[in-house]
């Protein structure tokens, strides 16, 4: 039976041999390390001139400097030649490109390619997550997510890191999860799509609130209750809209959310950090994104059509819209009702 077991890993690979990563950025350049750890033909596609350039003749992004990539990996600016994998790993900002980059992709893909979201949100004004904007623009992919506590440094490096890979479909979850599997690079997978992205979403406005804490210096005792009830809010978001308990308390919810609240590596702690010193919205986030600032508005636009509490949420999305000072959001949560926990 194990024999059998190994055959049926070997051969689920193996049918994916091809992979395109879409973004050139820090994390799109580490999953591109990845997956040629992994054994995969990778093409790298890049829509900015200079880091293209950057990155066929110096094999290095300006995003992730002081990394270099495997010269078997074939740089392009073309979306055709992309879309020729048999996979396509999606690595491109959440709110300013997924929905043009998928439309754009739509014409030359393939019916029945993966297209492997691996950004995190919620889009604005529509209330889409990232595989529905996929679904929707791109009617021959099957949307899938990735997801997990990865820092693109430590992924590029090759140190161990374990994420989720989720798929409605289980047996494309599976071959997709095996196609990108090294020894340091372990994804499991999992058909719970919803509860992946929320993870994703959720924990970029709670690492927020953590950077808040760090920066105003309120100590350790308010940083674990600041995680241990921002996890309270994920799950109850999560719960409502449909996500599983395992997937929630898994590596794409709680391992991302320890991980990214865990200090100034994450560039939405950062954000809440430099929040949490005194520096206006529009300046804290020092020219790095922090999708968390993005998603917190729609995060809790969907919570109050589910009558979801997110107190901690609100009070990030109150600070970063300049509608409370960081006093203020903290006095709030302070001051509100005791109640059973």
């Amino acid at each position: 039976m194990a024999a059998a077991k190994a055959a049926n890993m070997a051969q689920a690979s193996s049918a994916i041999e091809r992979i395109a990563v879409l973004g050139g950025g820090a994390w799109g350049t580490a999953l591109a390390e990845t997956a040629v750890r992994a054994g995969r033909a990778v093409t790298l596609w890049e829509h900015d001139a200079g880091n293209a350039d950057m990155l066929a003749n110096r094999r290095e992004s300006k995003f992730l400097p002081g990394v270099r990539i495997d010269d078997s990996i074939t740089i392009t600016r073309e979306l055709n030649a992309a879309a020729k994998a048999q996979a396509i790993l999606l690595v491109v900002p959440a709110q300013k490109a997924v929905r043009a980059v998928v439309a754009s992709l739509n014409a030359y893909l393939a019916k029945g390619t993966p297209v492997i979201v691996c950004a995190k949100g919620i889009e604005h004004g529509t209330h889409k997550f990232m595989t529905e904007i996929v679904a929707e623009c791109a009617p021959n992919a099957v949307p899938a997510i990735l997801s997990g506590p990865s820092f693109a440094a430590d992924v590029a490096r090759g140190l161990p890191t374990a994420v989720t890979l989720a798929c409605k479909n289980a047996k494309i979850a599976e071959a997709l999860a095996h196609a990108m599997s090294s020894a340091a690079f372990r994804p499991y997978h999992s058909t719970d799509v919803r509860g992946v992205e929320i993870g994703g979403a959720a924990k970029n406005v709670l690492a927020i609130a953590a950077g808040i804490v760090a920066g105003r210096g309120l100590g350790a005792s308010a940083a674990a209750a600041i995680l241990t009830r921002g996890f309270a809010e994920l799950v109850r978001f999560g719960k409502a809209f449909g996500a599983k308990t395992e997937t929630l308390t898994g590596l794409s919810g709680l391992g991302d959310l320890t991980l990214t609240c865990g200090g100034p590596q994450s560039r939405n702690f950062s954000f809440g950090a430099a929040l949490g010193k005194g520096e206006p919205p529009d300046k804290a986030s020092h020219g790095k994104l922090a999708e968390g600032a993005f998603t917190a508005p729609v995060l809790l636009e969907m919570a109050r059509d589910k009558n979801v509490d997110m107190p901690i949420s609100s009070a990030v999305a109150d600070v970063i819209a300049g509608r409370m000072s960081v006093d203020q959001a903290i006095g709030s949560l302070l001051a509100r009702p005791i109640r059973e926990e």
